[in-house]
């Protein structure tokens, strides 16, 4: 069991839950430094949103030790709570009320004068690209804009510490890219970032660090890029078409490691040389050559057997 250190805007030591005799968090440590984006990552039912419950309080752990923002959790979450803000996997705003309605309502749970949520809701729709959006209603909001007033509603108590779920499940390209541009500017205010995401390219960009979860255990944890060296032969080539199977199996020596899926093979290479010369002999086949990703990471870690 980690030690925790009160430094870390979060730390996690030990930590195990049950339902019904279903270890869903096995014993798990992780800590989290103040002023960085930390992603925690794995499959549908790993143990990432139980996780997150008993991180926040809301969930009774079985064993284990959390603290939060320097308190005690459970024992003091709801005071934890106060230098927290949570931006949830599905957006929950209240359509009765109008944008700025919605920022005082939120403010007022965490008993926030009136006169300051005010002077706060014109830099948070600044902040959100939701200027001049005031006094408009949930329903005319696109789904790029509620996502990026949820956000702007987590900030609303000025938090230290934002919990994010999936942030941009649902968005375009271009407001991902939004949400990705202010999340980076939270961490350059020394704000800290607990993240949860399917999006490997999402958390190779956002996360200073990350763990990745299955079967609620800690399987790895580093720096992207220090995953990827550790795990993942540097280059990969991606080989699709009919048949690719019995080709690919037939070549297996031109990579390191040789994994099928459906109508691809993927061919994990320290040196391609040998296999995009095969391949100039295959006009069938059609190939994308690439560096390894943390997405190659997770799929070799966690598997790609589809999870529910």
């Amino acid at each position: 069991m980690a030690v925790l250190n009160p430094a870390d805007a979060l730390s996690v030591s030990g930590l195990h839950k049950s339902y019904d005799g279903n270890e869903v968090v096995a014993g798990i440590d992780f800590s989290v430094p103040p002023g960085t984006c930390f992603g925690l990552l794995g499959p549908n039912g790993a143990g990432k949103t139980t996780t997150l419950r008993c991180c926040l309080g809301l969930t009774a752990p079985d064993a284990g030790s959390i603290r939060l923002g320097g308190f005690a959790v459970p024992a003091d979450a709801e005071r934890a709570r106060r230098r927290v803000g949570v931006v949830p996997q599905f957006d929950n705003l209240d359509p009765d009320f109008t944008v700025s309605e919605n920022l005082m309502v939120f403010g007022r749970y965490f008993g926030l004068r009136r006169t300051d949520i005010l002077a706060r809701i014109p830099d948070l729709l600044e902040f959100a690209g939701l200027k001049g959006k005031e006094s408009a209603r949930i329903q005319t909001l696109s789904g790029g804009m509620k996502r990026r007033l949820t956000l702007a509603r987590a900030l609303v108590n000025n938090p230290d510490i934002v919990f994010l779920d999936e942030p941009t499940t649902g968005l375009d390209p271009q407001a991902r890219h939004l949400i990705w541009d202010r999340l980076k500017q939270l961490t350059a205010r020394g704000k800290t970032l607990i993240l949860t995401t399917h999006f490997m390219d999402e958390a190779e960009r956002l996360c200073d660090r990350l763990a990745i979860l299955d079967h609620g255990h800690l399987v790895t944890e580093g720096a992207p890029r220090e995953l990827i060296a550790t795990h993942i032969e540097p280059q990969v080539v991606e080989v699709f078409g009919d048949d690719v199977a019995a080709w690919a199996r037939s070549r297996n020596t031109l990579g390191e490691r040789l994994e099928v899926a459906g109508d691809s093979a993927f061919f994990y290479c320290h040196d391609t040389a040998p296999l995009l010369a095969a391949l100039a002999d295959e006009p069938t086949l059609r190939y994308l050559h690439r560096a390894a990703s943390l997405e190659d990471v997770f799929i070799k870690l966690t598997g790609r057997e589809l999870r529910d």
